[in-house]
């Protein structure tokens, strides 16, 4: 699977150019799908924000709201009361899949739950764009700053990558979210890690990262 790690989704020419290239053809070219998922673990979104999210309404037009071919809706949730042979097509068939922030320990509990977190290593060609918790599923923790969700065990995720991702550096609507604060969450995950602004993504190939941004960002080493 091919990963662009996003803040805040496709904000940028350069983000866009990343993704374009990921994908191998126009965005106008390709089929997506939308999992906001993640949204009802978290206690800042709801129906309004997921409804947002799968139409493209602003602000949440960096994702849906791109111009492609066409475009599903895949709430993980209901998979498992589905089966496999009904939804496994429908991801083979995307192009790329388009995860939405909220809370990412309950996205990871329903990739689990749901059966495509066993399926992504299949996928080589799809593309995964994560918008903030969308992204952090993939690292190997997100730390207890940002873990809403009180079910959660614990703040591990899936760990497909070896990183992790501190989101929405410097954003104006969250003043806990300074580099000083960022340090401080660097230091309690003891890992690899990336603070990163609204206008930054990471692109993950073949497990290369490469930081695409027109904005703000900074690698912890610990």
């Amino acid at each position: 699977m091919k990963l662009l790690l996003t803040s805040g989704g496709v904000t940028n020419a350069s983000i866009r150019d990343a993704l374009v290239d990921l994908l191998g053809k126009p965005i106008a070219e390709s089929a997506a799908l939308c999992i906001p998922t993640a949204q009802w673990g978290h206690p800042m979104c709801g129906p309004a924000s997921a409804r947002g999210f799968v139409v493209g309404a602003p602000p949440w037009h960096t994702m849906a709201g791109l111009g492609w071919k066409s475009l599903g809706l895949l709430e993980l949730t209901a998979l498992p009361t589905i089966g496999q042979e009904r939804w496994v097509s429908w991801v083979r068939d995307a192009d790329v899949l388009l995860v939405d922030g909220g809370d990412a320990t309950y996205l990871c509990h329903w990739m689990r739950e749901s059966g495509l977190a066993e399926l992504l290593p299949s996928l080589a060609e799809t593309v995964w764009v994560g918008v903030s918790a969308g992204s952090m599923v993939m690292t190997p923790r997100i730390g207890r700053y940002f873990q809403e969700w009180r079910s959660a065990p614990d703040d591990r995720t899936l760990g497909v990558v070896p990183f992790s991702i501190f989101p929405h550096l410097d954003h104006e609507m969250m003043p806990g979210n300074t580099l000083a604060h960022a340090e401080r969450w660097a230091s309690d995950i003891a890992g690899p890690a990336y603070a990163i602004d609204d206008a930054t993504a990471l692109k993950v190939v073949d497990g290369v990262v490469e930081v695409v941004s027109e904005g703000v960002w900074k690698r912890f080493a610990h």
